[in-house]
């Protein structure tokens, strides 16, 4: 006699067909040009420009409506006599980040790299400096894959929002211009660029950027690089901002340490350790990467706030990693636990609810021939009757402050029982 199924039964079946949909499409949508990306699944994002001086966020020109006029002598300012790139490439390493991406240039115009086509660069300006130069020099010298975002649009423009309304094509036509002989610098002056990351193609129209010709320039100049959604077409991954959303292909999704992209000191909603390690952790859980953002000052010098979470992050990956490099989703979950990833026959239970000395898990279709808790490398003793299981053996209370990780390895292909009640 069968009970009426509750509502986590139905969760369950759901994330089994999400399961099996978001593995599909891994498997279909991942090439060798993205398979490095996919096995890092940590990046470091920065945003830095002139927009650090006054620390007001990197959209002030946009929100206070403010004329080109009045920004520009902001880039005089701007001299970040305390930057050192190779410090953000060692930051990023010691938190365990495999790619870094750095706004070379954010919608209000102003070019980190030397441009032949702007007078707004750092070169030209305050710094005296091609600080895109310095950040790729570091960057190669550590083998730190480097990524180059770009914003399409340029809010010096005249007719250009948000000074205008698009009356007709002619009035992009320098922008389109612009975007196309920076981006050709940007893949020729800097030796290996791995990532093109675009944002704000505005208006959303692909034959007006000449989206086509610009990506087969990109391959053109850098064979090997992948190309984000951003530019109209879809390229080589999707990236979902500011939440975790599964894509039917290699997807990445971007944060901010706080609720700004660019330096501003006022905000101090910074996520915690936990809630950054969560997302890593579910982003993995569902074949995604996780891009997180810190954003330097005028100086050059990343926020404490950051850089101490930061290690604290890296902490936790030089223990735990092997649960999120090179991981996916997991055929076998544990809902009553947190997050589960898979590596091969290996799953990892990343649990943010500590049970106690015996943590059970059900649903598992597959024999467990080991289980080993990361923190203390503590073997649990196994207990398995049909698709229930139970380790014994363990710490009473939780080792690590943060996520407590358990590596299951199976006798074959980790797999799902049933998920209907026996």
């Amino acid at each position: 006699m069968f009970g009426k199924r509750s509502k986590h039964h139905h969760h369950l079946v759901l994330f089994l067909f999400l399961f099996s949909l978001i593995t599909t499409a891994s498997s279909q949508n991942s090439g060798p040009k993205t398979a490095w990306w996919q096995e890092a699944r940590f990046g470091m994002f920065i945003h830095w420009g002139v927009y650090a001086v006054p620390g007001r966020g990197e959209w002030l020109m946009y929100q206070e409506h403010m004329p080109f006029e009045e920004y520009a002598p902001l880039a005089a300012q701007f001299n970040p006599q305390k930057y050192d790139p190779a410090q953000w490439v060692a930051l990023a390493k010691a938190a365990g980040m495999k790619y870094m991406v750095i706004t070379t240039r954010h919608h209000d115009g102003y070019c980190l790299f030397d441009s032949k086509v702007s007078d707004f660069t750092s070169l030209k300006t305050g710094a005296g400096r091609d600080l895109i130069a310095e950040f790729a020099r570091a960057c190669h010298e550590a083998n730190m894959p480097l990524g180059f975002y770009y914003s399409l649009v340029d809010w010096r423009f005249p007719g250009v929002l948000p000074h205008g309304t698009r009356e007709n094509d002619s009035v992009y036509e320098p922008l389109v211009a612009q975007a196309h002989a920076q981006v050709r610098e940007l893949l020729t002056n800097y030796g290996k660029v791995d990532i093109l990351w675009y944002d704000m193609m505005v208006p959303s129209d692909t034959k007006l950027w000449r989206v086509e010709e610009l990506h087969a320039m990109a391959r053109e100049l850098q064979p090997d690089i992948i190309i984000n959604d951003r530019a109209g077409i879809p390229a080589d991954f999707g990236t979902p901002e500011n939440k975790v959303s599964a894509q039917s292909r290699p997807w990445e999704s971007c944060y901010s340490m706080n609720r700004t992209w660019g330096y501003a000191p006022y905000d101090r909603n910074y996520k915690t350790v936990h809630e950054l390690l969560r997302l890593l952790g579910s982003c993995a859980s569902q074949g995604g990467n996780f891009l997180l953002n810190v954003a330097p000052d005028r100086d050059g010098m990343i926020p404490i706030e950051s850089v101490e979470r930061l290690r604290q992050m890296g902490d936790w990956m030089r223990v735990n990693g092997k649960a999120i490099y090179n991981a996916g989703p997991s055929p076998v979950v544990a809902p009553n636990l947190g997050i589960q990833t898979r590596v091969g026959n290996r799953v990892y239970l990343l649990i943010q609810r500590w049970p106690g000395a015996t943590v059970p898990f059900a649903w598992c279709g597959s024999k467990v021939t080991s289980a080993r808790l990361l923190a203390n490398g503590q073997m649990a003793r196994i207990e398995q009757k049909e698709d229930r299981v139970w380790l014994h053996d363990l710490p009473a209370y939780p080792i690590d402050p943060y996520l407590n990780v358990i590596e299951l390895e199976f006798d074959g292909e980790p797999a799902a029982s049933d998920p209907a009640y026996r």
